[in-house]
């Protein structure tokens, strides 16, 4: 049993429903306010603070958080050790935002989590919905002694919920203007924000390329003591004839490694991944070059270029930003050059999303404007008026059900279906298909 279990216990009211506990927490603010580590404190404090409990490697940036948290997880998975993956959000079910050795944790797990955080002091004001979220992963975490929890961070950094922690290793992803309501206008002032993760004496593993964001992060990581690794100067890549790559570390070289993700922007963030694991290597971890190849080949990030049928061809892929959008642009336009496409999009309203239209359109036969269920979405007929500068086959369906089913009933067999733009519109289209699989070709 963990020191936290033996610390700590909740005696447990009856538990309400796992669907009651889903509609309280969906009602909590998401955001508005101004954040701070002081909820959050407390709520952990009121569990028995499970975070101190297990080592965490913390991830922040723009793109790519996901994909490198989950390999990394699934690496170190394979080395033999109980792992903890949080992040968010989630596609379908909330539970996937919490696992457990590469799987989303029961409804019984989440049920249990959100009773204990609900009884804990919250201090001051009511917690957000991340916030309570966040003490629910770190309690599970800890209920299940996890060795190692990797954590990737909300919104932002300095004021996360999940900045609590004392991380083994941080990583930064890359920076691009998003979030400016909150984290700032200009890169400087972003990369600042996300920068607040860096911890004295930690080391920090960054994909950042613009100036600006370099110098800030270089700043930080002095202030703090923490050596710095950046993609590019410390370690690079080199793509080989195959799918394979040879990776130039820090202090290694492994050539012929595989990533399991498609798209060529994954052979970065899988350079990333590397990096970290020859620090972890560094520390004396049980962490061999055959669990890294494994892991990181075998590793499975749902939502990203995702293919779901053969025929016609489905894929899904959030494609959420400006680097999301232009990185799927150069997939279809290096792979799928020789298909009509009709591309399924729906964007939410804090997103760049007449640059997004602009990469993506002038590579499709078909859009389709849609719009998920989340009170942040664009109406299609915000979108309309760009996308009609770039394409004339445009149809408006606001349902994202109804506007797949158009997309497959007029495709044929050797068309392609891209449904993009937001991971709430991939999340609804994944619901959709689990429902209705008879639509769904060969895959």
């Amino acid at each position: 049993m963990s020191p936290f279990c033996r610390a700590f216990s909740v005696k447990m009211p009856t538990k309400e429903s796992y669907n009651s506990c889903l509609k309280t927490l969906y009602s909590l603010r998401r955001y508005g306010i101004i954040l701070g580590l002081d909820v959050i404190g407390n709520i952990l404090k009121g569990v028995g603070n499970p975070q101190n409990s297990f080592n965490t490697i913390h991830v922040a940036g723009t793109n790519g958080k996901g994909s490198i948290a989950s390999a990394l997880s699934t690496i170190l998975h394979k080395a033999g050790y109980k792992v903890g993956l949080y992040t968010s959000p989630h596609l379908v079910r909330f539970n996937e935002r919490i696992c457990i050795n590469t799987h989303p944790v029961s409804d019984e797990n989440i049920v249990d989590a959100y009773q204990a955080v609900k009884n804990a002091d919250h201090g001051s004001r009511e917690p957000t919905f991340f916030e309570f979220a966040t003490a629910m992963a770190f309690y599970e975490f800890g209920r299940h002694d996890v060795d190692w929890a990797i954590v990737e961070t909300g919104m932002g950094g300095r004021l996360d919920a999940t900045n609590i922690i004392t991380p083994a290793l941080t990583i930064i992803t890359n920076i691009s203007l998003e979030h400016k309501l909150y984290l700032g206008n200009t890169i400087s002032e972003i990369t600042r924000e996300k920068g607040g993760i860096i911890k004295e004496k930690t080391p920090v593993v960054t994909g950042v390329t613009q100036k600006n964001a370099i110098s800030v992060l270089t700043s930080i990581a002095k202030s703090q003591s923490a050596p710095f690794y950046r993609f590019g100067d410390a370690f690079r890549v080199r793509r080989n004839r195959n799918t394979t790559f040879n990776y130039f570390g820090i202090d290694q070289v492994w050539r012929h490694v595989q990533t399991g993700l498609i798209g060529k922007h994954q052979v970065d963030n899988a350079a990333l991944v590397l990096a970290a694991c020859e620090l972890l290597i560094k520390t004396n971890l049980n962490l061999t070059l055959k669990n890294i190849k494994d892991g990181l080949e075998q590793n499975r990030w749902p939502g990203r270029l995702e293919m779901v049928s053969t025929s016609p061809l489905i894929f899904l892929d959030g494609a959420h930003n400006f680097i999301a959008a232009r990185h799927l642009a150069r997939y279809l336009s290096e792979n799928l050059s020789d298909r009509n496409i009709t591309l399924l999009i729906g964007i939410l309203d804090d997103k760049p999303y007449k640059s997004m239209l602009k990469n993506l359109l002038p590579l499709c036969r078909k859009v389709i404007l849609t719009r998920p269920k989340i009170d942040r979405a664009l109406a299609p007929e915000k979108l309309y008026p760009v996308a009609q500068k770039i394409i004339s086959d445009i149809h408006v369906i606001p349902d994202v059900d109804k506007a797949i089913i158009h997309a497959i009933e007029h495709a044929s067999p050797k068309d392609a279906i891209c449904i993009a733009g937001s991971l709430y519109v991939v999340g609804e289209a994944k619901e959709f298909f689990e429902k209705r699989s008879d639509l769904l070709g060969k895959n």
